[in-house]
């Protein structure tokens, strides 16, 4: 029998990830959303009750949390505002990388600097010409002696103003495509600029930022995994965090919902409640299928990963599924408050903007389509084990 029964301390930890969205983010979030506030004390605040970094190894000083529980928090940080949140989950993007290619050395360094206090690291990826095609990137990695030179620009990067360090990944081999991409941990230093912050349509509370690096230099043993292997580090990367950004867009469409029912109940047209009037209730009843199904497709791709299972094609799923409803329920939600919903003075209008986001990063709707293609294709086992063979050679201490 398949079951999702959580266990005692997944449900006290959904718990105090609930009571932490509701009483330190939803009661600034909207505020916060205006004002493109950065939430400098409510990062301080999670980190101390143990709600960041999550899936850090407790031998780095992380609580080792399955990935289970890590999309019970991030629903949760969804429903209580999606930019902060964002602010609060990003440090996994960027730590992930590090478990997975990291020697010892350069995981009890960085995975332990975000563990001893809240500090923050961001991925850098994206490029101003390569996004969903990062074959095309144009920030390269010099080896010269015991040291690479970096030098390029990462566009759209989260709490990239914040951040002491990032996961940054490079050219190599210029001529190689995407088999010529390397991964490297890059501390903060005077070499490393911040060009822009970006003014957002959605998750305003969450910092998006260029950076660029100019002759950074770093020692060799900053290198994740294998030279070349970049890529392939890449995405067993996201394969880790797209379940996390699936249950985010959850907790948006389930806010979304919520705020939707209430409201019908509340709203009188023709006499009566307008969560009498059958078109409004067949909305409601689709907008809670979408927010079901999206939380056990994102519940099914976390736990394939925490049993050693290869969750490549779950967590596009999930991930196209819950982005895509998160949008869809939202503009019903806006729908179901008339022309107030288009009204910054209610809640839907944020929580519209904020789901939008979710369909375009870290792989947008079009790129997970394209990889559930490729996976049903190829025929691929949906149960197969993670090999040994995929995963990245750390590089010696």
């Amino acid at each position: 029998m398949v079951d999702f029964t959580l266990t005692d301390e997944q449900k006290d930890l959904r718990e105090l990830a609930h009571n932490f969205a509701t009483k330190e983010m939803r009661r600034v979030a909207w505020e916060y959303d205006k004002e493109g506030t950065w939430p400098a004390e409510i990062i301080k605040q999670a980190w101390e009750i143990g709600l960041m970094n999550t899936h850090t190894p407790e031998q780095y000083g992380g609580p080792g949390l399955d990935y289970l529980s890590g999309c019970l928090i991030e629903e949760e940080f969804g429903w209580g505002c999606s930019g902060i949140g964002t602010s609060l989950a990003a440090n996994g993007l960027a730590s992930a990388p590090v478990t997975l290619g990291g020697s010892e050395e350069v995981k009890r360094e960085f995975l332990g600097m975000l563990s001893e206090e809240p500090r923050l690291a961001s991925f850098c990826l994206t490029e101003p010409d390569a996004g969903s095609d990062v074959s095309g990137m144009k920030t390269t990695a010099t080896r010269k002696g015991d040291k690479w030179v970096i030098n390029g620009s990462k566009c759209f990067i989260t709490n990239g103003q914040y951040a002491d360090w990032y996961t940054v990944y490079a050219k190599t081999d210029k001529d190689a495509g995407h088999r010529g991409i390397s991964a490297f941990v890059v501390p903060r230093d005077e070499t490393v600029m911040i060009d822009k912050k970006e003014d957002k349509l959605g998750q305003r509370a969450s910092n998006t930022a260029t950076v660029s690096f100019n002759e950074t230099e770093i020692p060799a043993g900053y290198l994740l995994g294998e030279e070349n292997k970049g890529f392939k580090l890449a995405m067993m990367t996201l394969d880790r965090t797209r379940p996390g950004v699936a249950a985010m867009a959850v907790g948006i469409a389930r806010a979304a919902f919520e705020f939707a029912c209430e409201y019908s109940k509340e709203r009188k047209q023709f006499g009566v409640p307008i969560a009498m009037h059958q078109a409004i209730q067949f909305m409601i009843a689709d907008m809670a299928t979408k927010v079901e199904a999206g939380r056990l497709l994102t519940w099914h791709s976390a736990s394939l990963l925490d049993n050693g299972i290869r969750n490549t094609l779950a967590c596009s799923h999930a991930k196209r599924f819950a982005a895509d409803s998160a949008m869809e329920v939202t503009t019903d939600a806006v729908q179901v408050y008339g022309g107030y919903g288009f009204i910054k003075e209610y809640p839907v209008e944020k929580l519209m903007r904020d789901a939008k986001i979710m369909q375009l990063y870290e792989g947008t709707s079009q790129i997970q389509r394209l990889v559930i293609a490729k996976e049903v294709l190829m025929g691929r086992n949906v149960n197969e084990p993670i090999p040994e063979s995929i995963r990245p050679e750390p590089v010696p201490a």
